[in-house]
């Protein structure tokens, strides 16, 4: 017997009877041969854990653009607090933990440079629209090793694809990891405002804090442990008491953070920036790399330019600008 069979074992024996069993998994959509160590989830996770897009996640902004300061949130940071409620969410449900991990590394390698500021400009400017989801699992199914992709498991596609909108995923782990999300964006987004000086912690709505709790790590603790007392039979959900709280902290948020002039000043710039790489690497795609050159060739220009500016870093992108559109100084020998 394998390692992987010994683990294929143990999930049966110790798993919930609504967990995703690795062995039983859809498969992927190029057969493979089985690994002799590590099941297909473990086999997903490590791969997303080591693919281009991931690492570019350091560089792309959460929230606030470019902040000043070593402990703001990043793209990456935020994947890696979402991993960590969903395995804990996973864990005290019995549920599979690899393919959980798996579908939390992998949720935002789509995202685009600044945050939801990138999102939303791609969004008016691509035919058809723009989502992150969507263009999440374009990468770990297209776009990734050049045109091969990554080759996942349908459980951690399918998972990736509905982690914030539309649909609920078909697996308990992508629904833990859809609930994840949510706990850690509302949770570090106030945390992060608190220190830019953007929000007064004692201006959170009182309803919401009294039944969740006053401090970052109490309200993290509050809404895992209910969603852990109430998930049960093959279903998810927070109590509707914790529910309502959520709800109430999180329109607070929409109607006070995310529209602070101080802190979202610099994202109508990001509108302007996006909107002149996009018209300028449509107009000349000689500019992208060969790789998206035949994504031009076979798909078309648009599709190859979002394709390319939705996988930049801030850095990168900020970069490109300036060598697009701002002169160069002239040095005379």
């Amino acid at each position: 017997m394998t390692v992987r069979e010994q683990s294929q074992t143990i999930e049966r024996l110790t798993l919930s009877p609504y967990a995703a069993l690795s062995e039983e998994s859809c498969g992927r959509r190029r057969p493979e041969q089985q690994d002799d160590l590590r099941t297909c989830y473990q086999r997903d996770r490590d791969r997303i854990l080591h693919c281009k897009s991931f690492r570019r996640l350091k560089q792309k902004t959460q929230v606030f653009l470019s902040p000043e300061g070593d402990h703001y949130r990043t793209r990456l940071t935020h994947t890696l607090e979402v991993s960590q409620i969903a395995r804990t969410i996973a864990r005290s449900l019995r549920l599979n933990e690899d393919l959980t991990e798996a579908i939390a590394l992998g949720h935002d390698l789509g995202h685009t440079p600044y945050g939801h500021a990138g999102e939303r400009a791609l969004n008016r400017l691509c035919p058809g629209g723009f989502t992150h989801y969507r263009q999440s699992l374009r990468v770990v199914d297209f776009l990734e090793k050049d045109g091969k992709g990554l080759n996942l498991s349908w459980e951690v596609r399918n998972g990736i694809i509905t982690h914030t909108k539309g649909a609920w995923a078909r697996t308990l782990e992508g629904c833990a990891v859809r609930y994840a999300d949510q706990i850690a964006f509302l949770n570090h987004d106030i945390e992060d405002a608190v220190s830019a000086g953007v929000l007064n912690a004692a201006a959170l709505p009182a309803g919401a804090t009294r039944i969740l709790g006053t401090t970052k790590s109490a309200r993290i603790t509050t809404m895992i442990t209910d969603l852990v007392a109430h998930s049960q039979e093959g279903t998810m959900r927070f109590s509707p008491e914790v529910e309502d709280a959520y709800h109430i902290l999180k329109d607070f948020m929409y109607s006070t953070v995310y529209v602070d002039k101080e802190a979202k000043r610099e994202e109508k710039k990001v509108d302007k920036m996006i909107a002149e790489l996009y018209e300028r690497l449509c107009a000349d795609p000689s500019l992208m790399p060969n790789f998206y050159m035949q994504i031009a060739y076979h798909e078309g220009i648009d599709r190859a330019v979002v394709d390319y500016i939705s996988g930049m870093s801030d850095e990168y992108a900020t970069r490109l600008f300036e060598d697009l559109f701002v002169p160069k100084k002239w040095h005379v020998l």
